[in-house]
């Protein structure tokens, strides 16, 4: 019997023993790693540095295409100018009159020329085929004379324009037939001096 209680003893020592132990301690959290503010802020501005970078270009590119537009626009509008300035008249049969439908093709020259006084004209005068070589050049000269007079009644300087006389000798269309010589009764202009680069008005 004492053997049994010693042993109920031992065994309840034990047992209390191994209940009052503690349990062992949770292993502490790894440390959270280090921040480098350094490497966040490097990135931070690398970014911003590119973004910035990404929007200056996109603006230049803006501005580039900007200044191409305008570019072709200002050169399109004095091709035009050049254009009507050196656009042609045309007259009737063995006439040398500024017919009224011609009269919107010289009085477009008038602003182009007061904004280009630096310019100046060759004004030639042709005719069709019918009649003689010396008729011709003089109802030419007549023609080329009659235009400069329209042009010096609405302020152009007469001195800006020169006159010339071709008759018949420089046709632009060829056959004897209305078509062909109302073709060739005609004034043409030859810029002479100045509008390098025309003015706009």
């Amino acid at each position: 019997m004492n053997r049994f209680r010693i042993a109920s003893m031992i065994a309840l020592t034990a047992v209390v023993a191994a209940c009052s132990k503690k349990p062992p301690p949770a292993p502490a959290p790894a440390p959270a790693p280090a921040i480098n503010q350094d490497s966040i802020d490097r990135a931070n501005k690398a970014r911003a540095d590119s973004i910035a970078a990404a929007e200056t270009a996109r603006r230049r590119a803006e501005e580039a295409a900007r200044a191409a537009e305008e570019t072709r626009r200002i050169e399109a509008a004095r091709a035009a100018a050049r254009n009507t300035l050196v656009a042609k008249v045309y007259f009737d049969y063995d006439m040398d009159n500024i017919r009224p439908d011609q009269q919107a093709t010289l009085d477009a020259k008038v602003p182009i020329l007061n904004a280009n006084t630096d310019i100046h004209l060759r004004i030639a005068g042709h005719t069709d085929d019918r009649g003689s070589d010396e008729y011709n050049l003089a109802l030419g000269q007549r023609r080329a004379a009659s235009v400069r007079r329209y042009l010096v009644a609405r302020g152009i300087g007469e001195s800006r324009m020169d006159i010339v006389s071709y008759g018949e000798q420089r046709p632009v269309a060829t056959g004897e037939n209305e078509e062909a010589w109302a073709q060739n009764r005609r004034a043409e202009f030859e810029i002479t001096a100045g509008g390098n680069p025309i003015k706009v008005p």
